[in-house]
């Protein structure tokens, strides 16, 4: 304790410093003087998470590294320095290599840290952080993944190069992926405790997809390099000399001195490239798009009016498809969508974003933040023998009355005196405290969120996955905050008195099964919780009681580093 008090003693000493120095926004790039469209939309390196020996399928051992190297995010900019996922120093890339697993056939990924001594990005150690004498922590977790407790990418699991420093709950880099979930698409990064922000911010990111040839082919959908490709998008700032920018000042600098509520950048980045292009033909195009944004939301839509037809959400398909003109994408959800090019009247088609940010009542997109990419359509009618089923997958349908017990799960934002959040919690409790949340493996359970903040949340439940039932307005939300505030109890402050009539409709696309929803201020959301696998009513196939556990948080990755999680022990 005496060592931690110390080293954190001195470093509020550096921030204060760093802060007289001035180095605080100087030399920041103004996004204007970027030309956009000028850089073509990188296909990202793939790798196979599986092996073909004697004509069959067997378990994929990949090595997969994160290295001090950099990247360019704009032709006209100098290279960024980054730390970035690659199965070697000159192969990686931000985004990191898309792993193609396959459904059924295990994957085993070893992951290390190749890493300095320290981070090129301010840190706050007066949030619950990672704090090794020196070295960058990390650990990843693949999300949406269903997987061990020990392969899951738990907080505390996090290990510095070489394993000089390792946290509480490492035990091992060698991490087992099942795969025994339906297709769909997932995603790795980063979960280090109280650096996940900056970890991500940094580059390390990247895309995970699980396969099924025989589920996934007769559906006829756009397939091959050319018209099934991934969309990770995200914002940073930069300065002049290319570098990521993160202010070193917090909004309550007596308190924290580096954390900010939430990230925004003006530079809207897909696949590693600021507003790039893509050249398509007049054909089905299928894309896999991810918000990578640490807090920005995108309310996606494209200029010329065509629509995006869902075929999934998250990791998992949708039953039939479903079509809109405009969607809201949350941080760390993803739309699986087909775009029918060949019926655009024109040559020319930007995909735009009007999401407030923060959302949903922050300031307005301008040019800059509301413009993502382009795609330049060729004039000539190509064959295009894809097609979109009316019917894709047929999944298990929710019933609530199926649930084994209801859950309440009730989100707080506290703030200074100047009305300044300092941090944020779920129930009341600390990602410290001790768990409460423990679901019965093989159930279903009903959790209700009730977001007593001003911000929309997305809530993300590893191993789990869910429907979403019902958003419902609340009246009185304040009488009812300070209620909760002082005895955090639903039944004390009485709920069902503060639920009114006034109900929002889910949208078509976000009714399959989840693994990230979006919790709407002053409002409380009905989900249906499954800790089974999605693909049958039997138990997993390995030990989810073992530890570290799993946990659940809000995926605005400043709220979930300053305390917005939670532990969860899954129990038989």
């Amino acid at each position: 304790m005496g060592m931690t008090h110390l080293l954190t003693s001195l470093y509020l000493v550096i921030v204060l410093l760093v802060q007289i120095r001035g180095d605080n926004g100087d030399n920041l790039l103004d996004p204007s003087t970027l030309e956009m469209f000028v850089d073509e939309l990188p296909q990202m390196p793939k790798i196979k998470g599986y092996d073909i020996k004697n004509g069959m399928f067997v378990a994929g051992n990949l090595t997969i590294g994160i290295y001090d190297t950099t990247w360019k995010f704009h032709r006209d900019m100098p290279p960024t320095r980054v730390f970035a996922y690659g199965t070697c120093k000159e192969a990686a890339t931000v985004p990191g290599p898309t792993i193609e697993a396959l459904q059924g056939t295990p994957t085993h990924v070893t992951w290390l840290n190749y890493l300095p001594s320290q981070h090129f990005l301010p840190r706050d150690l007066t949030i619950p952080t990672a704090m090794p004498s020196s070295g960058v922590p990390t650990v990843t977790h693949l999300h949406g993944g269903v997987q061990p407790p020990t392969s899951d990418g738990n907080s505390l699991a996090w290990f510095t190069a070489s394993f000089v420093y390792k946290g509480p709950h490492f035990s091992s880099p060698f991490y087992y992926y099942p795969n025994s979930q339906l297709p769909g698409n997932l995603w790795y990064h980063d979960h280090a405790l109280g650096l996940t922000r900056v970890n991500l911010l940094s580059g390390m990111i990247g895309t995970y997809q699980i396969t099924s040839p025989h589920i996934e082919d007769p559906l006829g959908l756009p397939s091959g390099p050319e018209y099934d490709r991934h969309l990770v998008i995200f914002d940073r700032q930069f300065r002049v000399d290319g570098s990521i920018y993160l202010n070193s000042t917090g909004n309550n600098p007596s308190i924290h001195p580096q954390w900010q509520p939430e990230y925004f950048g003006p530079a809207i980045v897909v696949n590693g490239k600021a507003w790039p292009f893509l050249t398509v033909t007049r054909h089905k195009y299928r894309f896999r798009i991810l918000n990578a944004s640490n807090a920005r939301f995108l309310q996606l839509y494209l200029s010329n009016g065509l629509h995006f037809t869902h075929i999934g959400s998250d990791s998992n398909y949708l039953h039939r498809p479903t079509v809109s003109r405009k969607f809201l994408l949350a941080p760390s959800e993803i739309a699986d969508v087909i775009i029918d090019f060949s019926l655009s009247t024109n040559n020319d088609v930007i995909l735009h974003n009007d999401a407030n940010f923060p959302f949903p009542d922050g300031d307005q997109t301008d040019n800059i933040t509301g413009t993502v990419m382009k795609f330049i359509i060729k004039p000539d009618k190509v064959y295009d023998p894809s097609q979109i089923p009316y019917t894709l997958l047929q999944l298990p349908t929710p019933l609530l009355s199926e649930a084994a017990q209801t859950r309440y799960i009730t989100m707080y934002e506290y703030t200074s005196a100047s009305d300044e959040p300092t941090h944020l919690y779920l129930n009341a409790k600390s990602f410290k405290d001790p768990v409460t949340e423990t679901p019965k493996e093989g159930t279903s359970e009903i959790w209700k969120i009730i977001n007593l903040t001003e911000d929309n949340h997305p809530l993300h439940i590893h191993l789990g996955t869910f429907t979403v039932f019902e958003q419902r307005n609340m009246s009185d939300v304040d009488g009812f905050k300070s209620c909760m505030e002082a005895v955090n109890d639903v039944r004390k402050c009485d709920l069902e008195k503060h639920l009114t009539q006034s109900v929002f409709v889910i949208p078509k696309h976000e009714r399959g099964w989840k693994n990230v929803f979006k919790m709407k201020p002053g409002c409380v959301t009905t989900i249906l919780v499954r800790f089974k696998p999605i693909e049958s009513e039997t138990q997993y196939g390995f030990d989810v009681t073992a530890e570290p556990g799993y946990v659940y948080h809000c995926h605005i990755l400043d709220h979930e580093d300053n305390e917005m999680m939670r532990p969860m022990k899954l129990v038989h």
